[in-house]
């Protein structure tokens, strides 16, 4: 039987990685690393901010941490508590470094090493200091191990949490010091419940924007906030579901115009789950980008605009939701499913569409997406990226 957390954990539909720290919170026998490994935004980050304010929470009983309540709560809930430290991918190439390359400014803020100077401090309340990795995988290798040498001997009281939506780019060494929690997607029905709490839909519209998130809380509050992406994203699985009758050139030829959509689709990609900002409710995964500031979406926005390679990269990687989204709706609507659908609205375009395509195929496409989300900040050229997948995408065949 899985035992329920206490009331002040913020964390939605992870109730196996819940019950696991919880009971160890209230046990006083956590591990000081912990690595939480799964898809982007569905609340990792969230979890480990739970935890830290477990840790850091003043109630008198183990079992009602975090209360929410008391002042430790309250700094971790504004981001401002003197024993809580967070560190997140920034700068050129998206990267957690140990240093800075240029570094102009004292103490190098946001920075490893200045991160773990920090841990190593005698905390300024209570007995603990928490640490908060986001995107662990952007650790670059320098970072790595320097951050390898201090989980070897780790400072007295000191917990670090490492938050990855992929773990293969971290060191085996680094790993093996960490005890590993993975989190799984999310039910629609506790995602449009989270977004009814919040006050940020309501019940039809948590609904819809529950299906839209494919199982990523974070992805959901994020579309709450901008609700113009769910038009953009339409539009790409409108041209997506075209493209499969569409020979090469055409494929080719469409990629800018998605690319600019990838753009427009903004703040947080499928599988980006950077750091949140302090608010006054329940937090969930997602990205650096405020919501609030995203680039909204319209038709002129489908122009070319120079753009860096990150936001290159974060626009491919943006489409990548959409795609994923519409490929396992093809697989199950060739399986005879229908209730399953993400896009239920285009359940009969599915079902005509998906006897005309390969099982195969659509298996095989979407296994190649896996992984690619963070992968794909390997590559120099997205552009290349987005080429391989328009011309990898299935084609619909004859039906006799």
């Amino acid at each position: 039987m899985i035992r329920v957390a206490a009331a002040g954990w913020r964390t939605r539909g992870q109730p196996v990685a819940l019950a696991v720290l919880a009971r160890a919170l209230e046990r006083a026998r956590l591990p000081q690393a912990l690595l939480l490994v799964g898809p982007a935004q569905v609340g990792k980050t969230t979890l480990a901010l739970d935890l830290a304010a477990g840790l850091l929470c003043l109630a008198s009983e183990a079992a009602d941490r975090p209360c929410r309540r008391c002042l430790a709560c309250r700094l971790v809930e504004h981001g401002s508590h003197p024993d809580l430290h967070r560190l997140a991918p920034s700068g050129a190439g998206d990267q957690i470094r140990l240093t800075r390359p240029d570094p102009g400014q004292p103490g190098e803020p946001g920075t490893v090493r200045t991160f773990l100077a920090d841990l190593a401090l005698r905390p300024s309340q209570g007995v603990h200091r928490v640490a908060v990795i986001e995107r662990a995988d952007r650790l670059n290798e320098d970072a790595q191990n320097a951050l390898l040498k201090v989980l070897e001997e780790p400072p007295e009281g000191a917990v670090i949490c490492l938050a990855a939506d992929d773990e293969r780019p971290l060191l085996d060494t680094l790993r093996s010091r960490c005890t590993r929690l993975r989190l799984g997607l999310v039910d629609q029905g506790t995602i449009a419940r989270l977004l009814i709490e919040l006050e940020l839909a309501d019940p039809i519209e948590a609904t819809v924007l529950a299906r839209a998130s494919a199982g990523r809380p974070g992805r959901a509050v994020a579309l709450a906030g901008a609700p113009e992406r769910l038009i953009v994203e339409a539009r790409v699985v409108r041209q997506l579901l075209d493209l499969l009758a569409a020979p090469p050139a055409e494929r080719l030829a469409a990629a800018p115009g998605l690319l600019a959509d990838g753009a427009a689709l903004g703040g947080p990609a499928i599988g980006l789950a950077a750091g949140e900002p302090p608010i006054d409710r329940p937090t969930v995964d997602g990205d650096a980008d405020d919501p609030e500031e995203a680039p909204r979406a319209g038709p002129t926005e489908r122009r070319p605009t120079r753009r860096s390679p990150q936001e290159r990269r974060r626009a491919v990687r943006n489409l990548l939701a959409a795609w994923a989204g519409l490929a396992r709706d093809l697989a199950v609507a060739g399986l005879g499913g229908g209730v399953e659908l993400r896009r239920i609205e285009l359940l009969e375009e599915l079902r005509a569409v998906a006897p005309q395509l390969s099982v195969g195929e659509v298996g095989a496409f979407l296994a190649r997406l896996d992984g690619l989300d963070a992968a794909i900040e390997a590559y120099a050229d997205p552009e290349l990226v987005l080429d391989a997948l328009l011309l990898a995408w299935p084609s619909l065949q004859r039906v006799a």
